[in-house]
Order: C-alpha cells, then structure tokens, then sequence
C-alpha cells in the first residue's frame, strides 16, 4: 500500500519508471542534507535507496586515501542494492546537493523481489552495476591517466564532432580525479592540453568536447 505523501512527493514518485516507482513505494521518503554520508563503505545494512531528488556519488577509498567513484547516481536510479546477502557494503554513498531518498529496508525489498517481473528488471540492474564496476577496475589496472580521462569524458555520451559538441555539467577537475584515480594537478595539466589543442573547452563546472579525443597524447 502506499504511504501517505505530499503533493511535491507524489510528482517525484510519478516521474520514476514503473518499475522503479513499485519500489519507492514501498519504502520511507527521507531527505538528506548536501555532503551527507547515507552509506558508509564496510557497514552492514540492508536498505535500499530509490533517488526521487539530488545527486549522489558512490566511491571508495584506497588504501592510500584516495578517492575513486565508481557512480553518480541521478533521479530515477536507485543505489546501495547490492548489499542483500548481508555482507558489508563494497563503497560509500554520499549527497552532491540536497536529496530526496525513498528508503526501502530488507524485508520491503524481499516483498518486491518476490514479485517476478520487477524482479527479473532489478537483477538485470544489478547485473549492469556489477559490469561497470568490473570495467572500473579493469581502466584502472591497465589503462594510463590520459585513457581514463578520455573514458570517463567520452564514457556517457560519445565523441563529439565539431557538428555537434557535447556539453558535460556540472563536472570538475577534482571529479575527473576521483574517477580516474590521478591527482587532481596532473588531470588539470591533461585537460589544459586538450584544450589548448583544440579538443575541448573549459568552463565554470563544466566541459564542452568539440571534437574525438585522441586514443594517445
């Protein structure tokens, strides 16, 4: 049964897909302050998290500190799923603004998965978030700073062509260097280059590809 909502609520619900709004309704809508820390790489939970608002980075840290992401999760995506056998969670999951969470514990999410078709969609997610962390890993193993950059770029959306550059945003040099696994100087001194060699343009929180980045430099 659905919960009692409000208004600005049941259009969050309503922008979700079919699938994905069966599984926020069965959960409890909470809402999170910017740089809040929702799961905690290690814990043990079993919560679900359905983002009705706001934007969320799951990342991890290595053992020498450093920041990886492995995802930033928009409206419509749901996060932390893979926590159901009840080992400890594999990354950390915090707010990049203010959110908006559907929150749907573990006997919820056992209630849904019994149900066939939504289960069929949510282990095909599950099965889409695992190739992509495996992919992660095998960029940071043997590609080098510069192929990362060019993946993480050119990863969502494809090359540009000087007919139709791609705006990416919001996007920071400190974002590129989390995902890539780099120091944030060494990305900024690499995406200085491309844009001095034409390939892109840099702006506030932003960058515009104007054309293929080169596979070397």
């Amino acid at each position: 049964m659905k919960p009692s909502t409000t208004a600005a609520q049941d259009r969050l619900f309503d922008a979700l897909s079919p699938a994905v709004r069966a599984l926020a309704l069965r959960g409890v809508v909470r809402r999170y302050r910017k740089n809040t820390v929702i799961v905690n790489e290690g814990e043990v939970g079993e919560s679900t998290f359905v983002l009705l608002e706001g934007r969320v980075k799951v990342y991890a840290n290595d053992t020498c500190g450093r920041e990886i992401i492995y995802d930033i999760v928009e409206p419509g995506d749901y996060f932390a799923e893979m926590s159901l056998d009840g080992a400890p969670r594999s990354a950390s999951a915090m707010t990049l603004e203010p959110c908006i969470c559907a929150v749907v514990d573990g006997p919820q999410m056992r209630a849904h998965l019994a149900y066939q078709p939504h289960a069929i969609e949510f282990m095909a997610h599950v099965g889409r978030r695992a190739r992509a962390a495996t992919l992660k890993a095998r960029e940071l193993a043997l590609m080098d700073v510069y192929g990362r950059v060019v993946s993480t770029l050119e990863g969502q959306r494809g090359a540009a062509t000087l007919d139709a550059p791609i705006i990416i945003s919001p996007i920071t040099h400190q974002t590129i260097a989390s995902r890539v696994g780099a120091s944030r100087e060494m990305v900024s001194r690499l995406l200085k280059d491309l844009e001095r060699g034409g390939y892109i343009d840099i702006g506030l929180r932003q960058i515009i590809l104007k054309r293929k980045l080169p596979a070397r430099w």
